[in-house]
């Protein structure tokens, strides 16, 4: 269920940075200071408003996307099978559902069984069998099994309508802004110390408490990061926005930001590298004819199911103009776990009990005597095409079956894999193939498309003790693997340290798909696999995972920008106006000046959400230290240059309190511009261009504070001259912040070196001994 538009309104202002404004907006006015509890009131209004905004255009821009990610079912209409959205079921519709299909209609079972996940609408975290005669609920997950059924009612009027309807709105914040909290809130501990100290101070110099109060509440303010919310509000709903273009829906909001720190991603083969167009490229029979081997491999597939294999198998069976060898029947799709399907089939022969899956399963299931000598070089042979191969076995019911011959499935790579394993190669992201496929099979495809050829078996991530897996020691490619085995994966990638990407499509990738930080849905994912995902694709491929991955590193950057300015300007005002009170005596400028300071850098700092950053070519992955390093060093030079200017305007100058104030706040404003284009653009300040509104909203500022300064505006009125004196400060201290951040980013490790737009990419890596050891 979508949030109305008050309760989006109102939501805005609820939360711990709107009620410390509105706390100081009381306190003005019990002190009655009403023009600075006006200022603070506009503060907070535009900072909502801006953001309800923005989110509203994002969730509208989502909703149209979504559109574009409707639930497909498969209907029988006009006398064949259909895949159709299921928006458009009607009661009366014949419905065939399998493994990760979400339930979109109530739907009775004629034949077949299901067992079906219920947990979202009644709790029930065991999967409940439903047969024929019985009722399978909208809004229920199949986990196992295939069945058709007709459908009995839609929308509304199932027995869980609305249950099934809502949609959580909710979501965690990411460890982007979780770790800028912390930082404000160790800024909050500072300021109250030093609120402490103006209090004490001011009681020893008998100052008159109706001007410390004002001045407390104010310098805490001052900490406050008013435009956190709008700023992270505008960047994610902008780079959701620049990625809905893109074709990648965000789910999660948080994944924009842990995209940026991505280091590997685990992809799929089948769909992803490939491109999941399967055909018979080639037939080898042992004891029959290659008709023979298809018929059989014909019979345990069942076009209801819309399978891309059993799909490409009964199209080989029309071009070879062959028939069903008899009726079918007890048919067990392909399972993930046990990588088989089965069906009885009733044959001029007598019944038989055909399978068709791995290889290595289907042979394990035969007599030993009947496998033919050639078996290990046949599969090899298919297989070092990039084949995916399967096996196919009969027997009579009850008996061991006999293998009847193996079947080639071509799915060739993409033509965009390759440029994109090369392009995430170049951003500093690993790429690493986990199928489920045979070692030969995915190793060949995994050498074609660039990834590599190191491959290891599932084996190596089913260790009863396993050990962390760090990006450079994971294999280019895992194979034979299980979706458990996915979740291993991502875990013990995790256990190093790593940030983790994992795609995948099927109902059991959803575990990994929610373990991992980026989960990525393809576009032909189940349902459910796209419920779990963080981000959904609805293009075919990963193509727009690049895109991704750009864009949140370029939120990232501005993320960067607005944390290194609001550490570095809350250091230098709430250390000056403090000290300034305890060294000279005296308020360096005045609460009221101080609001509309804070309201000035607003307007710039907001628009950070829209500056033009260009794409770091390393995945991100900020420090605790780094970021305290490189704020103090340009805190310290602004504090510095802000008691030389206070020494400059009282002795120098002969300037009297009130124009000092006046100075002390022009000051202030120019230097917080000045922070901000020293810390948006890491090499230095001229390489880039702002964005417009970056460009246009510090030239505003600028313009205004100067008119307001002089014709003595909110402040006492001061000459051109001093007001120049205190934008020069400003473009001093950006010269001076040239030289510092240079040593200083670099000491905190925040300088990657040149970052061009991407061109040719790098050459691979050498390889490295592999976690475990590697297949031959």
């Amino acid at each position: 269920m979508h949030q109305s538009k008050l309760a989006l309104l109102a939501s805005k202002l609820w939360g711990p940075v709107p009620w410390l404004l509105e706390a100081a907006i009381v306190l003005e006015l019990v002190l009655g200071n009403d023009v600075q509890a006006l200022i603070i009131a506009v503060l907070v209004a535009l900072d909502a408003t801006l953001s309800f905004r923005e989110e509203g255009g994002a969730q509208e821009a989502l909703a149209l996307l979504r559109k574009q990610l409707q639930v497909i079912t498969r209907v029988h209409r006009d006398g064949s099978w259909q895949a159709l959205p299921a928006e458009s079921l009607v009661e009366g519709d014949v419905v065939h559902l399998r493994q990760g299909d979400l339930v979109s209609a109530d739907v009775e079972l004629s034949e077949g069984q299901l067992a079906v996940d219920q947990s979202s609408l009644t709790g029930e975290s065991l999967a409940k069998t439903v047969s024929a005669g019985e009722a399978a609920w909208s809004g229920s997950i199949v986990v196992r099994g295939e069945a058709t059924g007709t459908v009995t009612a839609t929308g509304p009027r199932t027995k869980f309508g609305h249950t099934a309807e809502l949609v959580s709105t909710s979501h965690a914040p990411g460890r982007l802004e979780q770790l800028i909290m912390g930082f404000v809130t160790a800024l909050l501990v500072l300021d109250a110390g030093l609120v402490a100290l103006v209090l004490v101070d001011g009681a020893v110099r008998h100052l008159p408490w109706s001007s410390l109060l004002p001045f407390a509440v104010i310098l805490v303010v001052a900490a406050v990061p008013v435009a956190l919310p709008t700023t992270f509000t505008l960047a994610s709903a902008l780079g959701s926005r620049e990625l809905a273009a893109k074709g990648v829906l965000v789910t999660r909001l948080a994944a924009i930001e842990e995209a940026a720190s991505m280091e590997v991603l685990c992809s799929d083969k089948t769909g992803t590298i490939t491109k999941n167009q399967l055909a018979v490229s080639g037939v080898v029979a042992y004891g029959c004819d290659e008709a023979h081997v298809v018929q059989l491999a014909g019979a345990a597939s069942d076009a209801a199911t819309q399978d891309p294999l059993d799909l490409a198998i009964l199209a080989e069976m029309d071009r070879r103009g062959l028939g069903p060898l008899g009726p079918c029947h007890d048919q067990v799709p392909f399972d993930p776990a046990t990588k088989r399907a089965e069906a009885s089939v009733e044959t001029t022969q007598g019944p038989r009990r055909v399978a068709k899956g791995a290889p290595q399963v289907i042979s394990g299931l035969c007599t030993s005597q009947g496998l033919p000598e050639s078996l290990t070089d046949d599969v090899a042979r298919l297989a070092d095409t990039g084949a995916r191969v399967l096996a196919v076995s009969e027997g009579e019911p009850g008996a061991p079956p006999v293998l009847a011959g193996l079947i080639a499935m071509a799915d060739p790579p993409r033509a965009d894999s390759a440029p994109l394993v090369e392009r995430l190669r170049a951003l500093g992201v690993r790429v690493v193939m986990v199928t489920g496929d045979g070692v030969a099979t995915a190793r060949a495809v995994a050498r074609q498309v660039g990834i590599g050829d190191r491959t290891c078996g599932a084996s190596t991530l089913r260790e009863r003790d396993p050990s962390h897996l760090s990006v450079e020691d994971v294999c280019d490619v895992y194979a034979e693997v299980l979706p458990e085995d996915k979740l291993a994966l991502v875990n013990r990638l995790q256990g190093s340290g790593a940030v983790v990407g994992m795609t995948g499509d099927g109902v059991n990738d959803a575990p990994a798909l929610r373990q991992a930080e980026v989960g990525i849905a393809v576009s032909n994912a189940a349902d459910v696999a796209k419920a779990a995902a963080s981000l959904v694709l609805t293009d075919p491929g990963l193509g727009n995972v690049v895109a991704g991955v750009e864009v949140s590193r370029r939120i990232h950057e501005r993320m960067l920008t607005y944390t290194l300015n609001k550490i570095a300007k809350t250091l230098q005002v709430s250390i000056f106006l403090s000290l300034g009170i305890v060294v000279f005596g005296k308020f360096a400028t005045t609460p009221l000046l101080v609001v509309l300071l804070l309201l000035a850098n607003n307007f710039a700092t907001m628009s950070l959400a829209t500056d033009r950053v260009s794409t770091p070519r390393l995945p991100e992955r900020w420090g605790v230290a780094g970021l305290v390093i490189a704020s103090a060093s340009l805190a310290l030079p602004l504090i510095l240059l802000s008691f030389g200017l206070w020494y400059v305007g009282r002795v120098g100058l002969g300037l009297h309190l009130g124009s000092l104030q006046t100075l002390v706040f022009v000051w202030l404003v120019a230097s917080a511009q000045a922070t901000i284009y020293a810390v948006r653009e890491r090499r230095h300040f001229w390489h880039s261009r702002p964005s417009a509104w970056l460009a246009a909203s510090s030239v505003a500022d600028l313009v205004v504070v100067a008119i307001l300064a002089w014709r003595g505006w909110l402040m006492t009125a001061v000459t051109p001259e001093v007001i120049g004196i205190g934008l020069g400060m400003g473009v001093l201290f950006l010269l001076v912040a040239e030289v510092v951040k240079t040593a200083a980013f670099r000491l905190a490790g925040l300088s990657q070196g040149p970052r061009e737009p991407l061109g040719p990419a790098s050459a691979p890596r050498q390889p490295v001994p592999p976690a475990g050891v590697p297949l031959p």
